[in-house]
């Protein structure tokens, strides 16, 4: 089969279509993967480094300061949507709704291939940026974090990684989004005793103890906390609950589980703690628990960043892979074109503005 030639010095929004008609559901990133490290190699200013369907290019110039451009390669199963579709303002989408402005339609659009572009047309159109860069292009972030390409780079090869600031192109509406909440999943269990329903009085019924922690998630307080000037909401919510044996059983288990989206100031170990001591009525098992990302817009590269989206900075609200950068010790933030309401879903687009707003801003950050 033919190789893919991706066109990186072209229009950066026809580029963003080329990639939405590549398909890469996480696992399945070959194809783009090789597409893109072949696009590189052309660029004889840049070290490339393929690990497995993630992609590395590094200028090495002596700068005083290095910086990543980092977006993933993947996206969710597709939706009736797998290839691109470029829509004028007011035409009509695929799903039927009515574009605002011109954008483009397909999986992926929005999260994160218009991101991707970005990057991948200015690691071909810039040779001498003012700052060392290095461009990541990684596998597996929509799936499980063992899976996640910078996980794997960071675990074989970290000096790949090493940098002062990065730049995560997820959709943010072509403004910066600073840090990221911490998110931490558990189940919440109580515990009854078996017997048949016609002598409940027998038993415990699990189900019917769920109600004092139910309660406790309804009458949840979340916090607001603020950091260098942005305020980060927490949650606390129920995500699913399960129970019951049979229709004639008083069930002796019940669960709840919870997901608690904290800010970035509360570490891991608080955030679990706060959340066995406000059920501790319960038994709580831990899921998962990933901590956020302070902003760290202090750092004189992401203060230029600031400047050059005139101020428009706001917290992240959900976990990225800030977080990732955070605990290299890389402060980081968000910005990508589309609107992240958008991502995963059947409508998923993102306006050819964004793109090329997003595009002129990288352009001036790596070249000023």
């Amino acid at each position: 089969m033919e190789s893919l030639l991706l066109n990186l010095r072209g229009d950066v929004a026809n580029l963003t279509e080329q990639l939405i008609n590549v398909a890469s559901v996480s696992g399945d990133e070959k194809s783009l993967a090789d597409a893109v490290e072949s696009a590189l190699r052309d660029c004889s200013w840049l070290e490339v480094t393929r690990l497995s369907n993630t992609v590395i290019a590094r200028t090495n110039l002596g700068r005083p300061q290095r910086v990543i451009l980092a977006g993933h390669l993947d996206t969710v199963p597709a939706a009736a949507n797998q290839q691109a579709v470029r829509i004028a303002a007011d035409g009509t989408l695929p799903t039927g709704e009515t574009a605002e402005q011109e954008i483009i339609f397909g999986l992926g659009s929005c999260d994160m291939k218009a991101g991707v572009a970005v990057a991948l047309h200015a690691a071909a159109t810039i040779s001498e940026p003012s700052l060392d860069v290095t461009y990541v292009f990684y596998e597996c972030e929509e799936v499980e974090s063992a899976r996640n390409g910078l996980t794997l780079v960071a675990a074989s090869k970290p000096d790949l990684l090493k940098a002062d600031v990065a730049v995560l192109l997820e959709p943010s509406n072509a403004a910066i989004e600073a840090g990221c909440q911490g998110t931490l999943r558990a189940e919440v269990t109580a515990k009854g005793v078996r017997a048949h329903s016609a002598r409940s009085w027998k038993g415990s019924n699990a189900i019917h103890s769920l109600t004092a922690a139910l309660d406790l998630l309804q009458n949840f307080v979340a916090d607001q906390v603020e950091v260098d000037g942005l305020v980060y909401r927490e949650g606390l919510n129920a995500v699913g609950i399960k129970g019951g044996i049979a229709g004639n059983v008083i069930p002796d288990s019940a669960t709840v589980v919870i997901n608690y989206r904290y800010a970035p100031t509360v570490s891991a170990e608080a955030a679990q703690h706060r959340i066995t001591e406000f059920f501790a009525d319960y038994e709580v098992t831990i899921l998962d628990n990933e901590p956020g990302a302070l902003p760290g817009l202090t750092d004189p590269a992401l203060a230029k960043l600031v400047a050059l989206v005139d101020g428009k900075v706001a917290p992240k609200f959900g976990w990225t892979d800030v977080s990732r950068f955070a605990k290299l010790g890389i402060s980081a933030v968000n910005l990508g074109p589309g609107d992240p309401q958008f991502a995963h879903s059947a409508s998923e687009h993102v306006p050819v503005a964004d793109i090329e707003q997003t595009a002129q801003i990288i352009q001036q950050w790596l070249t000023q």
